[in-house]
């Protein structure tokens, strides 16, 4: 087992990953930029390094910073968390080049799902469903239109190697082609430095719904079954289910066994998210795959047990699994919150500023993975998300019931939060019975 582990990251999920490092007893070092100085992550760990300024291209993502860190720490791998440089090949590669390990998959298995293209030609190859759309990169408009022509509209027209929903637009008629295909095109390029897309069919209000995988260096291979990601505005996940109310036992392991063949199809090592559409028939195909730990993992580890990033952790330091498909209980329901420094009813304008007060919820059933504090500011440069509150219980209905106290009770003050547009959309009668997809907050009036 490691000595000492550096988080490349910041935020809710650098002190997730501290409190696992803890409970494996190994020391931590955090990394910061000069606007996180004060942040939460900085104060817990072991140890923290200054890698840069407030801009993310000369912090978080300063990949020459980030191993410096380890040198001078003495750390020995490297978790990436979420986000950043999570998914970086690039990073990956560098990391091992100069005898750390990444708690992550391997390069080959991030350059291959990182491409959406070769994933989806791999998946084809081993039986897995796909949508059906163009065969590679879409080169221009007139490419675009032929393919569009051939599978019909609506189409998606998707960034190569995008995530986060960037680089992605729909396109219902063939006068729309063109502005569509350069503006993704162009976001592909700023957010991802690809500005290469390809084209799907659009299915039509479609259920998100992903399955975690676990894979270790000795050949086993295991699913947490599914999350429902459905509650999603701007293609972001706002609310998050395990499991999705959409789908039974017999459904779950259609889904899982598809997830772990997608996994052993490239050889994956460590936690993996396989993400497929669910349509109203039931029918899934596969979507992409997200090569580091997902947001919601929480939801996932309340209701099967499993600690994913001490998984993540053991398998990194080359232990096997220590728990077998078949011993894997799938229990009760657990939901979710995002919950954001937003103003909902402004566009969802961000709300950095400084926290004046704050009461964190508690009780029977109820976490929250969070890294703010009273008196903490948030500062306007990175992702809005403050803190993610999730519940559990024996069945949705009372989970729904849990999560509504829980946000009641969830005081933010000095910033605008999100917690009365979660509460609206947990009491709206479409949700509660388990009709959502993802148009569904596009529907919701507010």
């Amino acid at each position: 087992m490691f000595n000492k582990v550096l988080i490349a990251n910041r935020g809710e999920i650098a002190v997730r990953i501290i409190h696992a490092c803890r409970e494996l007893g190994i020391s931590t070092v955090a990394v910061y930029s000069e606007a996180d100085r004060e942040s939460l992550h900085v104060q817990i760990a072991d140890e923290a390094v200054c890698i840069g300024p407030k801009e993310v291209a000369k912090s978080y993502l300063n990949m020459k910073s980030i191993i410096a860190a380890c040198e001078i720490t003495g750390a020995t791998a490297i978790h990436p968390g979420c986000g950043f440089l999570a998914e970086n090949s690039k990073f990956a590669k560098m990391v091992q080049a100069c005898g750390l390990k990444f708690i992550g998959p391997s390069v080959s298995s991030i350059d291959i799902l990182g491409n959406k293209i070769k994933a989806k030609r791999l998946v084809s190859e081993v039986g897995v469903p796909v949508v059906s759309g163009s065969s590679g990169s879409v080169a221009n408009v007139n490419e675009a239109l032929n393919v569009a022509k051939k599978i019909g509209y609506p189409i998606i027209i998707k960034a190569k190697a995008g995530g986060g929903g960037k680089g992605i637009r729909v396109v219902r008629s063939a006068q729309d082609i063109e502005s569509a295909f350069f503006l993704s095109k162009s976001e592909a390029e700023a957010y991802f430095g690809d500005g290469e897309v390809y084209i799907e069919k659009f299915i039509e209000n479609p259920r998100h719904v992903e399955v975690q995988v676990l894979a270790d260096e000795h050949g086993n291979y295991i699913h947490l079954g599914e999350r429902d990601c459905s509650v999603q505005r701007r293609n972001q996940k706002l609310i998050e289910e395990a499991f999705s109310p959409a789908v039974d036992a017999n459904l779950r392991k259609k889904l899982g066994d598809a997830a772990v063949k997608v996994a052993k199809a490239c050889e994956y090592v460590n936690a993996g998210t396989v993400e497929f559409l669910l349509d109203k028939n039931k029918n899934f195909y596969f979507m992409e795959v997200n090569t580091r730990v997902q947001v919601e993992h929480g939801i996932t580890e309340l209701v099967t047990g499993v600690d994913i990033v001490k998984a993540q952790i053991k398998i990194a330091a080359n232990k096997k699994l220590n728990i077998k498909q078949e011993k894997i209980n799938f229990n009760g329901h657990s939901i979710e919150c995002r919950i954001n420094a937003e103003m909902p009813e402004k566009g969802f304008m961000p709300s950095p500023g400084r926290i004046d007060e704050l009461y964190i919820p508690c009780g029977n059933g109820i976490r929250v993975d969070h890294a703010i504090y009273s008196g903490y500011t948030i500062p306007p440069y990175y992702d809005n998300m403050i803190a993610k509150l999730m519940v559990y219980d024996s069945t949705r209905k009372e989970a729904i019931s849990k999560m509504m106290s829980a946000l009641a009770e969830f005081i933010v003050s000095g910033v605008h939060t999100n917690i009365d547009f979660q509460l609206k959309i947990l009491r709206n009668k479409d949700f509660r019975n388990g009709n959502v997809d993802i148009g569904f907050l596009s529907r919701l009036k507010y």
